[in-house]
């Protein structure tokens, strides 16, 4: 699986526990992110996606809302919902991310993690949400970036993985 869609992936599974939990559990994220057994880079761009939805999040939401045509948020799915924010985030504010790269992202998530009609329904909205984007052009379009998965090491055993590394 590619590192940015791993990433994206294990986003909209913190993003969705924030919305369930309430903002409250963010100091969470790392460890989350480090027991998902993801890359450095990945656990990287994770973390980039969580902080500036956060940061974002009534904007994103009032965008949303403005487009999305008789719903309200409260009445979207929760997957849905935070797949919305996180692929409006990449729009209005990532400008080294393609509208296509995007967009296809949350798509596919919403095929993956939602119901058989997610896919069309996020399309539509963020058809919508991209003619907001304030970046002129496209973004250059990344090489592509496989990534092995880095195995899960319980806390208490790094210490000692990393002692014997150190030792000659």
């Amino acid at each position: 699986m590619r590192r940015r869609t791993r990433a994206r992936e294990l986003a909209l599974q913190f993003l969705y526990q924030l919305d369930v939990r309430g903002n409250d559990i963010r100091g969470e994220l790392d460890d989350f992110l480090r027991q998902s057994g993801a890359s450095r880079m990945a656990r990287r761009f994770a973390t980039e996606i969580v902080d500036g939805v956060l940061a974002h999040r009534d904007e994103l939401d009032a965008v949303i809302v403005k487009v999305a045509q008789n719903w309200t948020l409260t009445r979207m799915p929760p997957v849905d919902r935070n797949i919305l924010r996180l692929a409006s985030y990449e729009l209005l504010h990532c400008e080294d991310i393609p509208v296509g790269v995007a967009l296809n992202e949350a798509i596919e998530l919403g095929k993956r993690y939602s119901t058989a009609n997610s896919g069309s329904f996020i399309n539509g909205i963020l058809d919508h949400v991209k003619e907001a984007r304030p970046f002129e052009g496209e973004a250059p379009r990344a090489p592509p970036e496989h990534d092995e998965e880095e195995e899960f090491v319980p806390p208490e055993l790094r210490d000692v993985i990393d002692r014997r590394k150190a030792a000659p």
